[in-house]
């Protein structure tokens, strides 16, 4: 019922955009964002009357439901910007966030209305038992704000911050809190006897052929990401300058968000974080709203796409591993304390 509740407040969003894109009072670059802070609040009361019979609420459930209206306007973006509709966000992106026409964030947009708008709903089904989702939500909607507000600053638009482009602070600051009370709750770990926790950390890597070839994965991506840092940076050296105008001009994009990107992936290892950022970076540098001169040719499109795959595979395949397996990354056993040592005993 709550799920269903959600689900209908988000389809609330269509009828306020357009009606907003409709009315020239509401289209000026301060009531854009005092309407908008007026309409989140609005989202948040009918939430708070949905769950009024329940006695004890998770206070993550009010930042889920009240990210998933906002999913929904994400959503609506990227399929105006991508022309399948019209007449909802042309007053936005004119006088409330011009940046949200770019191409790195229409993928974006696109990540929000589909992926985290699904993550919402199966976690919001699941209240009781959700730590791991809602982790790697807290991933990626990091990732989400790292890359767009400094992104906008530094690159084109910087010159052009509109007052709604500050509502991007508390979308931003909500998951670091969420991350802060998901971190204080127990860890969901499958039951494992002693004696096979104290068999697995026994092994050298050498007899953990799998995690060898994560671990050689791992390193492979983690000297990629450095070279394109370096790349980013004006690298003088002759492959630098080969790679970035014959392999990924959308480097050099002006906009901003490929170059806080790569700053990013060069310091994370997150499963949520590197998918959206190959998601949002391989979807930008193909898109046809990036200028044709920065866009990935035609000719080296699968050996880059490839790389980008890897760099988000790497991490999702080692939270999958620790997912499945955990028994080697779980806390030492004490000398004498093994199931078979205590049969002996």
């Amino acid at each position: 019922m709550v799920q269903l509740s959600v689900f209908l407040l988000s389809l609330l969003a269509p009828g306020v955009l357009y009606t907003m894109n409709n009315i020239p009072a509401f289209q000026e670059p301060l009531p854009i964002l005092g309407l908008g802070m007026v309409i989140l609040g609005s989202v948040l009361l009918l939430l708070l009357l949905a769950v009024r019979h329940k006695t004890k609420v998770d206070p993550l459930f009010y930042v889920f439901a009240e990210f998933s209206f906002t999913c929904m306007v994400g959503l609506i973006n990227a399929l105006e910007q991508d022309g399948f509709i019209s007449g909802f966000m042309s007053f936005y992106i004119k006088k409330g966030e011009p940046h949200l026409s770019t191409a790195y964030a229409v993928m974006m947009s696109y990540w929000e209305g589909v992926v985290h708008f699904i993550l919402f709903l199966t976690i919001i089904h699941r209240m009781k038992s959700y730590r791991n989702l809602g982790l790697l939500w807290v991933g990626s909607s990091i990732a989400h704000q790292i890359v767009l507000i400094p992104g906008v600053v530094i690159g084109k638009y910087g010159s052009n911050i509109r007052p709604a482009f500050w509502r991007n602070i508390p979308f931003f600051l909500a998951p670091f809190w969420a991350a802060s009370l998901l971190f204080s709750r127990p860890t969901e770990m499958p039951v494992i006897t002693a004696d096979k926790v104290a068999a697995e950390q026994k092994k050298s890597l050498l007899s953990r052929p799998v995690d060898l070839l994560l671990s050689l994965l791992l390193l492979g991506c983690m000297a990629f990401s450095v070279f394109r840092g370096f790349v980013v940076l004006d690298c003088p050296l002759d492959f630098c300058f080969t790679y970035i105008y014959q392999y990924e001009p959308y480097l050099k994009d002006p906009v901003g968000f490929p170059r806080v990107m790569v700053s990013l992936e060069k310091k994370s290892l997150n499963a949520g974080v590197s998918v959206l950022c190959s998601w949002c970076h391989i979807g930008a540098s193909l898109h046809s709203r990036t200028p044709f001169t920065y866009r990935v040719p035609a000719d080296k499109r699968w050996p880059v796409i490839a790389l980008n795959v890897l760099l988000a595979a790497a991490p999702a395949l080692l939270a999958l591993r620790c997912h499945n397996n955990p028994a080697y990354f779980m806390k030492p056993v004490p000398k004498g304390q093994t199931n078979d040592q205590k049969k002996k005993d």
